[in-house]
Order: structure tokens, then C-alpha cells, then sequence
């Protein structure tokens, strides 16, 4: 986590330093929300809508390993083994 201290100019302007802005890849034309509360404020990107479509996933999941029968990627899943181990790491 970066720290700086910036100074508000006479327009109400403030610069968000080089580092700051690289460590959270904020770049021209960011756009930025800001948020206040008794305690001062918030900065915080606005997400940037990607607008995929279902022909961008093909081939993002790819198995390692021999082909799978159709039987075998229906077959059903028995969780209780891997679920009474995953209870014994949560106590």
C-alpha cells in the first residue's frame, strides 16, 4: 500500500501520484467514483463494462490430460469424502 500527501489547488484539483496510479493500473481516461463519509473520502475506479460475447470463452477451460468419455463427464460426484475433509480444516 502506497501513502502520499497531496495538496488541493486553487481549483479544487488534486493529483493522484505516479506510483499510486501505477500500482493500481489507473491510467488516462480512468474513470473514477469518489465517495464521502465523516472520516474524509473514498477513490475507487468505476469498472469498465467488457461486453464479451459466448464465443469469447471457447478454449478458456482446457483439461490436461487423456480425452473423457461422455459417460465419465456425466457420472455423478460424490462429495462427502472431499466435503468430511474440508470440515476437519475448518475446526
Amino acid at each position: 500500500m502506497a501513502i502520499a500527501t497531496i495538496t488541493l489547488s486553487d481549483n479544487g484539483q488534486v493529483v493522484i501520484p505516479k506510483e499510486i496510479r501505477d500500482q493500481l493500473h489507473w491510467s488516462t481516461g480512468t474513470k473514477i467514483t469518489m465517495f464521502s463519509s465523516a472520516y474524509g473520502v473514498t477513490l475507487k475506479a468505476v469498472p469498465t463494462k467488457r461486453g464479451r460475447k459466448l464465443e469469447d470463452l471457447i478454449g478458456l477451460l482446457q483439461h490436461d490430460g487423456p480425452p473423457l468419455s461422455t459417460q465419465e463427464l456425466c457420472a455423478p460426484v460424490d462429495y462427502a469424502q472431499d466435503w468430511s475433509a474440508s470440515e476437519g480444516r475448518c475446526k
